[in-house]
């Protein structure tokens, strides 16, 4: 009985991190393209900013998954390290989106929130599972 309380709390520990770096994700995006994006996905129906948005929380959500499933004995030790490997793939996928937008004609952010669809949204969705496999990989 002990070892499912144990695993229920761990489960619980994690399931919390991985909400909180969801969220960090909904916040990045949001900050890296103008207008609200709540506004964008759910009032006007925006599927290019919806497809954005979905790609970044695949990714994170496949970063956490790799860091719980190859963590650590050590509980603190495993957690520290799936919220450090979180936080780094969110940077990444930043950066990531700034250089595209630094190697493409126009403002990225603009574009990829248009309301007619955009080819450019499937190169920047693919950078941010791009980044979130080569971060996950890169977990031990």
């Amino acid at each position: 009985m002990t070892d499912i309380i144990n695993g229920l709390g761990r489960a619980t520990a994690y399931g919390a991190l991985g909400v909180v770096l969801l969220v960090l994700g909904i916040f990045l995006i949001d900050a890296l393209t103008p207008g609200k994006l709540g506004r964008q996905i759910w009032e006007e129906r925006n599927r290019n900013a919806a497809l954005l948005l979905s790609s970044a929380l695949l990714g994170i959500g496949g970063i956490v998954f790799t860091s719980i499933w190859t963590t650590y004995d050590d509980f603190g030790k495993g957690l520290a390290s799936t919220a450090a490997f979180g936080l780094l793939g969110l940077v990444m996928m930043a950066v990531a989106f700034l250089v595209v937008d630094l190697v493409t004609p126009g403002r990225l952010g603009a574009t990829l929130v248009e309301r007619e669809p955009h080819p450019a949204v499937w190169v920047t969705a693919s950078c941010n599972l791009a980044v979130s496999a080569i971060v996950s990989a890169s977990i031990a």
